[in-house]
């Protein structure tokens, strides 16, 4: 027979009934779980969970959540806003003006934004404002190959800027422009990042550097550069010019400060020829190389001469007029100069075509001098180039040790008036020069032991590099 089971007593209606151990201890735990579970009665409605407090609600975002491109024409101009907001301004023939982003607004039912930021180098307000509704008033979407078949864009877009005025256009949305963004960053790429602040990167992406240049060694003698070659000049000179063609080049040769001859140097001889002798200085090419402008003294004071290169014995007076300096040719029939009052644009017949006090070019911060000097860009003739002497030098920028002063150079825009310092802190700064295709600055530079080089930079301020150890560069093609 089969081992017996435990054995258990049950009672039912006063009856002992036996029952085995397993069923009953089941019997037994199903109170104990009843026990456990909430009273319910029946017809009892269950009672509503509690509504627990609400939170803050979630931020709404007022910014356009894309990158986006306004641009307009009359004039030509482009604004980029990115995830931060607006970014830069664009305009053909001047450096990018950076932003620094403020707030935005957004005009729920018009479908608007209006953007605050301020110009990184000036501090001008700019408002930006952007409104989804089609528009088709802008040409210059130079970043769209193909643009929209109708013609129309999505955002209509308005820039107010405090020194340049009101600028109106379209806006697309640019997916092209949009960041690149790494989801899964290298742990020690991620690291460095937190640690190295961003590198500037230019805006400028297309260059030519100098073919030909010239300057003056750490032994003053005149180095003229061509390619490869270096041509080393004999006689000692100064106030060099190349040509536009880069094969010859101009220079002052003093004997005494009332005998001083102008050379032309030919690189391809390679032999210097007298062109004027006299108390004369600050020979200028003409666009087409086939005249010269210097300066000639005479009745007590400095004017304005100019040469055939071919027969320089013609040479002729063009303008009356007391001056102090030549900046150059601003085109083929004009000469700018300075008395260190205004700046006069000189006309070939000795008319004056157009002038401006210095003293609104200058500012507050810098001075008239006769070092001073301003230079046109060779694209835009409402760019300047200006090297002037600090009224007060800053914290940090080293003094000429013979005159106590320190020179800085700046941009400056004869129709807005805006003004951009450029000038590194840290050095002592003269005879900025654009390059001829005006994307980079040279300039001489001199740091704080008064060592001497001539560096350059891109016209937006980036890139500084030291270029020759030399001074007094003047630029060819």
């Amino acid at each position: 027979m089969p081992p017996s089971l435990p054995q258990g007593i049950l009672f039912v209606q006063g009856t002992a009934v036996h029952m085995h151990k397993g069923p009953r201890k089941v019997l037994l735990a199903t109170p104990l779980l009843l026990a456990g579970l909430p009273a319910l009665s029946f017809g009892q409605i269950p009672q509503a969970p509690k509504k627990l407090p609400a939170g803050p609600a979630a931020p709404q975002s007022t910014h356009y959540p894309i990158f986006i491109l306004a641009f307009g024409n009359d004039p030509n101009w482009s604004l980029r806003i990115g995830l931060k907001g607006p970014e830069r301004v664009d305009r053909p023939g001047y450096p990018p003006i950076p932003l620094e982003a403020a707030d935005v607004a957004h005009e729920a039912t018009a479908d608007s934004w209006t953007y605050h930021a301020k110009d990184s180098a000036t501090g001008a307000a700019v408002a930006i404002h952007l409104s989804r509704e089609a528009c088709t008033d802008a040409k210059n979407d130079t970043l769209t190959l193909t643009p929209p078949p109708s013609g129309k864009y999505s955002f209509r877009a308005s820039v107010e800027h405090a020194q340049l005025g009101s600028m109106t256009g379209c806006g697309r949305i640019a997916a092209e422009l949009f960041p690149r963004i790494n989801n899964q960053p290298d742990q020690e790429e991620e690291d460095d990042a937190k640690k190295k602040p961003p590198v500037p990167v230019s805006s400028v992406t297309s260059f030519k550097s100098p073919v030909s240049a010239a300057y003056l060694n750490p032994a003053g003698k005149i180095v003229f550069k061509r390619g490869t070659t270096n041509h080393l000049i004999g006689s000692e000179g100064s106030q060099l010019a190349v040509s536009h063609d880069g094969k010859r080049l101009l220079y002052t040769h003093e004997d005494k400060p009332e005998d001083r001859a102008i050379f032309l140097y030919d690189f391809t001889t390679e032999k210097s020829t007298e062109l004027v002798r006299g108390q004369v200085q600050q020979a200028f090419w003409s666009p087409d190389d086939a005249r010269f402008a210097f300066m000639k003294f005479g009745d007590g004071k400095w004017h304005l001469w100019t040469a055939p290169v071919a027969s320089p014995e013609a040479a002729a007076s063009v303008f009356p007029g007391d001056i102090v300096a030549i900046h150059g040719w601003v085109d083929a029939q004009t000469i700018l100069v300075d008395d260190l009052q205004q700046l006069s644009w000189v006309t070939d017949t000795g008319t004056i075509q157009q002038a401006i006090p210095e003293k609104d070019i200058l500012g507050d911060a810098f001075g008239s001098s006769s070092a001073g000097t301003f230079r046109v860009h060779p694209l835009n003739p409402d760019l300047l180039l200006v090297s002037a002497e600090w009224v007060k030098p800053p914290s940090g920028v080293p003094i000429d040790a013979h005159t106590g002063g320190s020179f800085g150079f700046f941009l400056y825009e004869i129709r807005s008036k805006r003004r951009v310092l450029l000038s590194p802190l840290n050095l002592l700064t003269e005879h900025a020069e654009w390059s001829r295709d005006g994307f980079q600055i040279f300039f001489t530079g001199a740091d704080s032991s008064r060592r001497y080089a001539t560096y350059h930079m891109f016209w937006d301020g980036i890139g500084l590099q030291k270029y020759v150890s030399g001074t007094s560069l003047a630029i060819g093609p």
